[in-house]
């Protein structure tokens, strides 16, 4: 029995247990739909890196999905996800720049597994959620010009967040994305890092990185001009999941070296109806 794109996607989208898709269930049919195969396109993508262990496959899986971008603005999408993506591309303006830039983001993954300044990993996190926070208010029903900027900056908030969550996690593939002159700054070694071990230089520099990821929060709500926020609404919603979760890190006193700190289904639920009702 074969699915159709538009099952296979919502599979993807569910089956990830990822934040986005608790934001996703407030959106009316069509923009859901658009999302939802965006979103799997993204995931697509991004486990070609994490469950590929031979870095050669991996690139050569990418290329693949840059020519199946081409193929599929060209009108002969071949993978399912692209099915479901392409009906709603022109509607939303996505273009294949924006999704070679994501995979141009998953490669970068492929090529380092450190970074040496944080304007270095601020690229990365420009490609690999910049740009998805770009199409995603695309989605949502962007009407300012400006909305394009806060989108940028609240996908860097939830990147930045995704870096301190999965330390633990990143360091058991062998990568860091703590950038190297801050680990200097505060007197963390990689190997710490890497053999999971607990200090108070780790522990002030992951602060450290946490107060950064606010400001990015905050900086993103100061740029959602007012005109937009009700259609920006699923964004917010993972705003203030993710930002929930940050503060559960925090609370935890950044105990993310031996484990992933997660908000349970319910929650995530639960925090996506209240900003439903409040509005922000």
């Amino acid at each position: 029995m074969t699915t159709s794109p538009e099952h296979y996607v919502q599979e993807k989208a569910a089956g990830s247990g990822s934040s986005f898709y608790y934001a996703f269930l407030f959106l009316p049919p069509e923009r859901r739909a658009a999302i939802t195969a965006f979103y799997a396109f993204c995931r697509e993508v991004d486990d070609v890196v994490d469950e590929t262990s031979d870095p050669g496959v991996a690139a050569t899986k990418l290329a693949w999905w840059r020519t199946e971008v081409q193929r599929a603005f060209s009108g002969e999408p071949t993978h399912p996800v692209m099915k479901a993506l392409m009906p709603h591309a022109p509607l939303y303006q996505i273009t294949p720049a924006h999704l070679l830039a994501v995979i141009e983001g998953c490669e970068m993954d492929l090529q380092q597994s450190r970074y040496l300044d944080y304007p270095g990993l601020k690229r990365y996190c420009h490609l690999v959620a910049g740009i998805v926070g770009e199409v995603a208010a695309r989605i949502f029903g962007q009407t300012e010009a400006a909305t394009t900027a806060y989108a940028h900056q609240m996908g860097l908030a939830f990147q930045l967040t995704n870096i301190i969550r999965d330390v633990g996690d990143d360091a058991r593939r062998g990568r860091i994305y703590l950038p190297i002159d801050e680990l200097k700054q505060f007197d963390v070694k990689a190997h710490e890092i890497l053999n999971r071990g607990y200090s108070e230089r780790f522990t002030a520099l992951m602060k450290f990185q946490a107060e950064r990821a606010h400001q990015a929060y905050d900086q993103a709500l100061a740029l959602l001009p007012a005109a937009d926020a009700r259609a920006q609404k699923p964004g917010l919603m993972m705003a203030n999941i993710y930002r929930t979760l940050l503060r559960e890190i925090e609370a935890a006193d950044f105990q993310v070296l031996h484990q992933r700190i997660s908000l349970t289904p319910v929650r995530k639920l639960w925090i996506a109806m209240k900003t439903n009702w409040r509005g922000r």
